[in-house]
């Protein structure tokens, strides 16, 4: 069991970079055509829409890959927020995919439905919630969709959520899927069942803003003490003066629109997905 746990104070220090002087040092190739040939084919990403369905109800999900890619790469499944199967979400799965995966956005309510009013959002996380067989079975298509795919290697898979989707993803973890690493960004930490020794497979990262309001001091201490108990591998991050939705740059004026403590911050959003790439990449070297 391994643990970490981080509370990030941002905008603190200046750290200096990108000295146009650096560039001096540089050594000269001087076999070009060497360099050429080497030359990795430039990125081409390819978005679609993948529509599949599970137990009856059509799905809407998205596929974002490098074209041009001749090896097989690992793949990431990416969950939405309450609000649905979005932009937002989408914009996740083709960062992925210049990143050097196969990502899937994954739809979690049906015909990809989304919202941005916070009582149609309860009421579609609510109906998949109330009967986790469900969602475990809409998660577990959308993985084996992803895995099935020819640019994908089967035996490098991962999960991102973010809010609900978060929540969605360290369950998931919880019960034992079968993934190499889980990432809760701004998440739900409230277990539908708590892990148990040795349950849990992934390496599992959380971003959290330490100003989130749904996301407490207690539940994220509970969260600490159930990972511990469970002979988890797992990091916690907290961003000093992050709220919730801090990545999703509608936040701001939902938050305003319907009176929630909903706040993007870029510099975070930055700084978590920076965190979420390094320790997605250092999942699949080991």
């Amino acid at each position: 069991m391994k643990s970490k746990i981080y509370t990030l104070f941002l905008g603190m220090a200046m750290i200096a970079c990108n000295n146009p002087s650096e560039s001096t040092d540089k050594k000269e190739d001087t076999n070009q055509s060497e360099e050429l040939s080497t030359k990795p084919s430039t990125p081409e990403i390819v978005g679609q829409e993948v529509e599949y369905s599970v137990d009856g109800v059509k799905m809407k999900g998205y596929l974002a890959y490098d074209q041009n890619a001749t090896e097989k790469r690992p793949g990431v499944l990416v969950v939405h927020e309450w609000w649905g199967h979005n932009e937002h979400t989408r914009n996740s799965a083709r960062k992925l995919a210049e990143a050097g995966y196969v990502a899937m956005a994954v739809d979690m309510y049906g015909d990809g439905k989304n919202t941005e009013h916070p009582e149609d959002a309860k009421k579609f996380s609510g109906e998949v919630m109330q009967n986790f067989d469900a969602a475990k079975a809409r998660f577990n298509t959308a993985k084996q969709l992803l895995e099935s795919n020819q640019k994908t290697d089967p035996s490098k898979t991962a999960a991102i959520g973010y809010c609900f989707g978060g929540g969605v993803v360290l369950n998931m973890a919880r019960q034992g899927s079968d993934l190499d690493a889980a990432v809760s960004i701004h998440g739900n930490l409230t277990p539908v069942e708590k892990a148990v020794p040795g349950s849990v497979k992934a390496r599992i990262l959380v971003l959290n803003g330490a100003d989130d309001p749904f996301s407490p001091k207690e539940q994220r201490e509970a969260f600490n003490s159930e990972m511990d108990a469970a002979g988890a591998d797992y990091e916690i991050v907290n961003y000093v003066g992050a709220k919730h939705a801090f990545t999703n740059p509608k936040a701001t004026q939902i938050g305003e629109e319907y009176n929630l403590p909903l706040e993007y911050n870029e510099e975070v959003a930055e700084k978590s997905w920076e965190k979420t790439l390094e320790f997605l990449d250092n999942t699949f070297k080991k």
